[in-house]
């Protein structure tokens, strides 16, 4: 009766920190998609801002380009302020 005794608390104990591990993972798991959503959104914003054409145009002519029919001047020699 003893060993019979001892063998169902070991099966409960050994489910019962199964159940532990399993919360205690799924925590982590919790916790890791918050961050990755979070990254996401964050990435989602950049792209848009990115499509955008003003920030297409701003970022060319921060490079020095201009568009097609442009005339491109350095003005060079002015007083400074």
């Amino acid at each position: 009766m003893v060993c019979v005794l001892g063998a169902l608390l070991y099966l409960y104990i050994g489910a019962g920190l199964n159940l532990l591990s399993s919360w205690r993972e799924a925590r982590q798991d919790s916790a890791q998609v918050e961050v990755l959503e979070r990254q996401h959104r964050t990435l989602e914003a950049q792209h848009a801002t990115l499509l955008s054409p003003g920030t297409i145009d701003a970022e060319a002519r921060a490079l020095g380009m201009v568009k097609p029919g442009e005339q491109f001047f350095v003005v060079t020699g002015l007083p400074h302020r």
